[in-house]
């Protein structure tokens, strides 16, 4: 195999407000947007009971309140970032931010659930934006050390949005109502979007018309896996709903896959795939999903059920978790700016992970906060470390005119593995329990924290032994995850031994494979 070359750069249309300050003010607004975009989801959980209660409603149409929102989200993400490319960056922002805003103030809004659930599918259709956008203005707004610092902000806010979101909609729950949850998401991205007028707007210089069908048949194809993975622990993983729609998912996307390697404009470049550098920075999230928010998930539900915590102490210890994600990413941004390694750093949190998921196996329904707070610090360290880091070193792989499409793709990575393997692990647990209690329902019922009962010792014994098995075989997926990813990364030998040292640059080298 000839050696990796480096790819030349081509020129890309910018155009910016004269006389403006443009970085900083791009940077802040870019942070503000990132910030709601979790804490709507962390957020929207805390509000449930509060929407139960004043919808009557319960169930599955409950529970799609949360679930309308991931499913559009991960389906529209690289939809979003290719339109991006054409459309321009900081447009596909604002339209994602405007569509979230209008989505949220709908949701506070809402009359019934049905019309609840559909305004959180618009929003997640304006999360996709956000998130593609943003991260393609800060690749082409920043590059080298100040790209690095840009992504580790980003990394920080998306953290500060995932801790925040269930303690200030804690407090609007308590005071005001479940809606002003809803009021505030608008009224952040309004404030986010007031500046946008100071972001460049950039887009790719050749802009060939969007892949339609290709967009159509990749939103089918991944929001009905998506959905086949949602409905899972519902109907049951063996019903012939779910396997139908499991089935027309990987059908759909692998029709898309063909389509795209014929295509002579692609929705998603094929070539930016085989990458494998990029391709393994695009699976660290994946990893991160496994190890970390499975954590941030289930365990408060095992506090609260198994070990009788209040959900608010729940709350405050899960922070143990959260808050080294709003500290670490500029340490970890720094180090790479010192000359660290990007995929020392990365490998190192997701050994991390390993270590934090097969440590907390200590836990039993009796223990202090004290048996947990080491495994819980561990696995948030590690994902303060990979937060940012690794977006910035994946895109410093990418040529500026696929930024929208790298960053799209990156991010349905992240936020499709997020609602696969979160509705797997579930499902997990709920069949580990049942193992042990002789009863599905009742299993089900233990695994969403009900214990109650004359039992209710032998059900925390149950959910204890479940929850050691599932840490323990996630322990295993991130500690492969990480030799992988570590191989994956490593530059090639060829390349190594053929040209002379390459420069002091905190970001991994711009290659093709």
């Amino acid at each position: 195999m000839a050696a990796e070359l480096p790819v030349k750069e081509p020129e890309f249309v910018t155009t910016v407000p004269p006389g403006r300050p443009r970085p900083a003010i791009t940077l802040v607004v870019v942070l503000l947007a990132f910030l709601t975009v979790p804490m709507s989801i962390s957020g929207a959980a805390v509000a449930l009971p509060g929407i139960s209660e004043d919808l009557h409603t319960a169930g599955a149409p409950l529970q799609w309140v949360m679930n309308a929102y991931n499913l559009t989200f991960a389906s529209f993400t690289l939809v979003s970032g290719s339109a991006a490319d054409l459309v321009g960056r900081r447009r596909a922002f604002v339209v994602g931010g405007g569509v979230f805003a209008v989505g949220s103030l709908a949701a506070s809004a809402a009359p019934n659930i049905v019309l609840l659930d559909i305004a959180r599918a618009l929003s997640g259709i304006g999360a996709a934006g956000v998130f593609a956008g943003g991260g393609a203005i800060l690749a082409t707004t920043f590059d080298g050390a100040a790209r690095t610092r840009a992504f580790a902000a980003l990394g920080s806010a998306a953290g500060l949005g995932l801790a925040a979101g269930p303690t200030l909609s804690g407090w609007l729950v308590s005071g005001v109502g479940w809606r002003a949850t809803f009021g505030l998401h608008a009224a952040i991205l309004a404030v986010a979007l007031a500046g946008a007028g100071y972001v460049a707007e950039s887009r790719a210089e050749h802009r060939p018309r969007l892949d339609v069908s290709g967009a159509v048949i990749f939103v089918a194809g991944l929001g009905t896996l998506v959905l086949g993975s949602v409905q899972g622990p519902e109907w049951g993983w063996g019903s012939p709903g779910v396997l139908a729609l499991l089935v027309a998912g990987v059908g759909l996307l692998a029709v898309f896959v063909v389509l795209q390697a014929r295509s002579a404009t692609p929705l998603l470049d094929l070539t930016l795939v085989k990458n494998r550098r990029f391709l393994a920075l695009c699976m660290v999230p994946v990893v991160s999903t496994f190890g970390f928010v499975t954590l941030l998930t289930y365990l408060p539900t095992y506090l609260v059920g198994a070990s009788g915590f209040s959900p608010q102490r729940a709350g405050t210890v899960l922070l143990l978790m959260t808050a080294p994600v709003l500290l670490a990413p500029p340490l970890a941004g720094g180090l790479v700016n010192r000359g660290v390694s990007a995929r020392v750093v990365i490998t190192i949190s997701l050994v991390m992970f390993a270590g934090g998921n097969a440590w907390l196996t200590v836990i039993a329904s009796s223990s202090s906060v004290a048996v947990i707070a080491g495994p819980l610090l561990l696995t948030g360290l590690g994902a303060g470390l990979s937060f940012g880091v690794g977006d910035g070193a994946a895109m410093s792989l990418v040529d500026s005119h696929q930024a929208g499409m790298a960053t799209g793709f990156l991010n349905t990575m992240r936020i499709g593995s997020e609602a696969i393997v979160i509705a797997v692990y579930g499902a997990v647990l709920v069949s580990l329990i049942s193992a042990r209690v002789g009863s599905q329902a009742l299993a089900a019922r233990v695994a969403a924290g009900d214990l109650t009962g004359d039992d209710s010792g032998t059900l925390a014994d149950g959910f204890t032994h479940a929850l050691h098995v599932a840490l323990g075989a996630t322990a295993a997926v991130c500690a492969l995850g990480a030799v992988v990813i570590a191989a994956a990364l490593a530059p090639p030998r060829r390349c190594v031994a053929a040209t002379s040292p390459p420069p002091k640059d905190p970001q991994l080298p711009t290659t093709v494979a």
